[in-house]
């Protein structure tokens, strides 16, 4: 049996592998294809899907541990960021989430995980991440600028990525 600080880690790193994830599709996303959108009445741009992930995370924050919200920054709902821009702020919340993770862990600082405890909170910031992702591959695919079959699986790759 694994002990504490091995599950630790390794709950870590799969939020880690993650966020690199978000990071990695980002880098490799056009300008072009950042701004793509399937909807016809204003929807969510491939760059605005990546701002909803942040503000996930930092609503989040606000409701479950407060002081780690403070000082986030928060897209507005029309803002189309520069992928600097948003890779800095995914970055930044994704370390106050890792720090959301180990107050619940140590019980240090306040912190209230989702009622079935850390591995279901973990769960449920993947999952909501997991589906953007799978909402921007498929904007790109319908818009004409999906990703080569390499980097698409690159994505999948867990043990490298």
């Amino acid at each position: 049996m694994k002990d504490k600080n091995s599950l630790q880690d390794e709950l870590f790193e799969a939020w880690r592998a993650n966020n690199r994830i978000n990071l990695f599709l980002i880098d490799k996303i056009s300008a072009e294809g950042m701004q793509c959108s399937l909807s016809t009445r204003g929807g969510k741009s491939v760059a605005r899907q990546f701002t909803h992930i942040h503000n996930v995370r930092l609503w989040q924050l606000e409701s479950r541990a407060k002081d780690l919200a403070k000082g986030m920054y928060k897209f507005g709902p029309k803002e189309e960021p520069t992928k600097k821009k948003l890779k800095k702020e995914l970055v930044d919340s994704a370390k106050r989430i890792e720090s959301f993770f180990e107050r619940i862990i140590t019980g240090e600082g306040k912190a209230r995980s989702f009622k079935r405890g850390l591995f279901t909170t973990l769960s449920y910031f993947v999952a909501h991440e997991s589906h953007h992702r799978g909402s921007i591959l498929l904007t790109l695919k319908q818009s004409g600028h999906k990703l080569d079959q390499t980097m698409s699986y690159a994505i999948w790759d867990w043990d490298k990525i």
